[in-house]
């Protein structure tokens, strides 16, 4: 709990780019880079797990995204009580430059082996859902806004691939129940909400395993492109 509480105020101190007044420390070279250091506290260069959750890769991003996501924490819309905190004091600029520094790294993916709990037959479902929808229960594809590939549209709607099994489970289980939420009206809370536990998880495991697109940072849509539900956080076309 301390050490925690520990690690978030060092890290607030660092993106602040506040100092102390040590006599022996030496200098260190005060740039975005050495601040945005503070964030692979968490945010590892590859996806990984956390003692308070799943948590994303940022190397390689949209910057767009990134610096919506970001807003969306400090303002609220989105709910982590750590990241809420980090980002309560940055600015849209400050949190701008963030986001463009780490759109310019990398991205790095770790393949992750099928999970052993998700049996052939789910695994085949979860990428029949991923990739047709089920039109019976008006379930839209996972590609039919994220695009073929899952790369998303570098902007509004982010890539899946290179994202981790469970931390997909989590912000699948988090819109469906309510905990997470978007600009109404929400489309991904509703298509959330017409999936089984099981179904989630098999989609996850199988957008988990996949190799990363031939343009991982997406691409705009084109302007005649109409999405299967209305999106509030999707600009309109």
């Amino acid at each position: 709990m301390h050490g925690g509480l520990k690690s978030l105020r060092s890290a607030v101190v660092a993106l602040l780019g506040l100092t102390g007044t040590a006599m022996a420390a030496p200098a260190v070279p005060d740039t975005l880079a050495q601040r945005a250091a503070a964030c692979t506290a968490c945010h590892a260069p590859q996806d990984r797990e956390m003692p308070q959750g799943f948590v994303p890769a940022l190397a390689g991003k949209p910057a767009i995204y990134l610096k919506r996501q970001m807003l969306a924490f400090r303002d609220g819309r989105r709910r982590h009580a750590i990241m809420a905190g980090l980002m309560e004091f940055l600015s849209d600029d400050y949190l701008a430059a963030l986001a463009d520094h780490f759109a310019t790294l990398p991205a790095r993916r770790v393949p992750q082996p099928p999970a052993k709990l998700i049996a052939a037959e789910a695994s085949r479902r979860g990428q029949a859902l991923a990739t047709a929808g089920d039109k019976a229960r008006s379930l839209p594809a996972c590609t039919a806004c994220h695009g073929a590939e899952l790369a998303g549209d570098g902007a509004d709607i982010p890539g899946l691939p290179g994202l981790p099994r469970g931390y997909l489970v989590a912000q699948l289980g988090a819109w469906r129940a309510g905990l997470r939420q978007a600009t109404a009206p929400d489309c991904m809370a509703q298509v959330a909400r017409r999936l089984e536990e099981v179904e989630i998880a098999a989609i996850a495991d199988w957008i988990a395993n996949l190799p990363p697109p031939a343009e991982p940072r997406g691409k705009p849509a084109a302007a005649s492109t109409s999405l299967p539900l209305r999106c509030g956080s999707v600009a309109a076309p």
